[in-house]
């Protein structure tokens, strides 16, 4: 019951479930699924044909764009509308989308952290797994565990220490990133 009132209270029509969405965990569970299939498809006959160099320039790409839309996640978390509005105001493109990823922050980041973050995570996984298979096809047995060791201990390092930067550079720059994206996203619907 409402206490000014008198009237019960409306529940929220997307978080009947105790706060819970369960509209949009069912919504980026599927976005997930897709994703990931697609993305593991394209890189595994992207890798059927290729040198060891352009593998690992897939693999860099792969975890380069995991830090990327991590760095979007976490300033889409810490950035504030107020700077937006004003923007808005003076119809700077791209104002109004900033504005829409701050309000949509939980969404925004749940897709950028854990969908696009994760997917890249488990596919840079496998794509050096098969980067080592390559590699270590015709080698001894101590030369390829010492070699899987090498390549999986890189990209661990370079996946942690690239979102450690791209966290700190998120919230120090939160304002900025959210504004770039939000310029892209009002280009390619100026496009469409």
């Amino acid at each position: 019951m409402d206490s000014d009132s008198g009237k019960p209270k409306k529940k929220t029509k997307n978080k009947q479930n105790g706060g819970v969405n369960v509209r949009w965990i069912v919504t980026i569970s599927v976005v997930s699924f897709l994703m990931s299939v697609t993305m593991s498809y394209l890189s595994q006959r992207a890798l059927e044909n290729v040198g060891n160099i352009v593998a690992f320039v897939i693999l860099l790409a792969f975890i380069g764009f995991g830090i990327i839309f991590d760095i979007i996640g976490v300033a889409s978390t810490a950035s504030s509308e107020k700077r937006f509005h004003s923007m808005a105001a003076r119809k700077v493109p791209g104002a109004k989308q900033a504005i829409w990823i701050v309000r949509n922050a939980e969404k925004v980041g749940s897709f950028c952290n854990d969908v696009v973050g994760d997917i890249s995570g488990i596919i840079s996984g496998a794509t050096s797994a098969v980067i080592i298979t390559h590699l270590t096809n015709n080698a001894a047995d101590l030369r390829s565990v010492l070699l899987s060791l090498a390549i999986t201990g890189c990209v661990a390092s370079l996946t942690i220490g690239g979102k450690a930067v791209g966290k700190t550079l998120g919230i120090s720059r939160s304002e900025d990133i959210v504004f770039l994206v939000g310029r892209l996203l009002a280009f390619f619907s100026w496009k469409k």
